[in-house]
């Protein structure tokens, strides 16, 4: 066998190149999924129903055209509570587009939501080296139309969590709520985090999952949070190259133990409209049903937190 040249070896690399990325700009990016996740976390001795389901849902990016996106919400099961973890607007224009998209996804006792970045600001182009720096530099934004966005979704009945904490009913179970804004531009509010009623259910809602350590040491039970998307570039079978926030790599994404807390972070179902692209990262949607159990052990692993099942389209 001849051996290759270095320009076929290079003309090799560029074509995978290629390939990888028209890859992930036209199937991945679209190839939406639907995780269940079965977690025992409720008291035992507690009120209320046997299971609560949770529709979480993340960083959707919603543009005017997105009619796929918009199907696949369309044929998502209903929750008992449906929570959305920011990052619905991919461009301002997409308000009505958004509230009209989720109006189907509303959970049966509760729809809750917090906001992120994109939703207040107007996505710019970003150079894409720039998710590797820890720090970048302030650049100018302008804003978008995040009154708009809250005033339409509290009048279609979703909550508005942002920098808040609720004592809510789910259906006899007691819950603590509480809810923060995006810690990714440090406009989350740890002040009003602080629980009043431990003996309540604490359920914390925040679209960047940098928030979390303070909030599983503030004692609450179950955390949601978005703003990685998973990484939306990673390493197949692997880990997230980057995950745009302080959180390692490996915890870009999934079911983690964090103290006495378990965490839930988001894929999230969208891109921003500058970087159209996933690779080994679907994104997805996820339930969380949650169920009673005897006594909850940390778990070593993730997998022991609950089960999994996954189904795409």
């Amino acid at each position: 066998m001849l051996p290759l040249s270095p320009l076929m070896v290079i003309a090799a690399v560029v074509v995978v190149g290629v390939a990888c990325v028209a890859y992930g700009v036209a199937i991945e990016r679209r190839w939406y999924r639907f995780v269940r996740h079965r977690l025992a976390i409720l008291p035992v001795d507690g009120q209320g129903p046997e299971t609560v389901s949770v529709l979480h849902l993340s960083d959707l990016h919603f543009v005017r055209g997105d009619r796929g996106k918009a199907r696949f919400l369309d044929g998502l099961p209903r929750a008992d509570v449906t929570v959305v973890t920011g990052d619905f607007l991919g461009e301002p224009e997409a308000v009505e587009r958004v509230v009209e998209a989720v109006r189907p996804v509303r959970g049966r006792l509760e729809s809750w939501f917090v906001l992120g970045s994109n939703d207040y600001f107007s996505p710019r182009p970003l150079n894409y080296l720039e998710y590797f720096h820890n720090r970048r530099k302030r650049r100018s934004a302008e804003p978008g139309r995040a009154a708009d966005l809250i005033a339409q979704l509290t009048a279609d009945g979703w909550r508005d969590l942002t920098n808040a904490r609720h004592d809510v009913d789910l259906g006899g179970l007691p819950v603590e709520l509480l809810g923060l804004d995006d810690a990714h531009i440090r406009w989350h509010d740890l002040t009003v985090a602080p629980r009043r009623h431990p003996d309540r259910f604490g359920f914390a809602v925040m679209h960047s999952p940098d928030s979390a350590p303070e909030t599983a040491a503030l004692g609450y039970d179950l955390m949601v949070a978005g703003h990685t998307h998973g990484g939306q570039v990673c390493i197949p079978f692997g880990t997230a190259l980057v995950t745009n926030c302080s959180m390692p790599r490996r915890l870009a994404a999934g079911l983690f133990r964090m103290g006495g807390a378990v965490l839930h972070t988001s894929k999230g179902l969208g891109t921003s409209k500058f970087a159209p692209f996933r690779f080994a990262c679907r994104p997805e949607a996820t339930m969380l049903e949650l169920s009673r159990v005897a006594t909850l052990e940390t778990p070593r692993d993730v997998a022991q937190l609950g089960s999994a099942q996954r189904s795409g389209r």
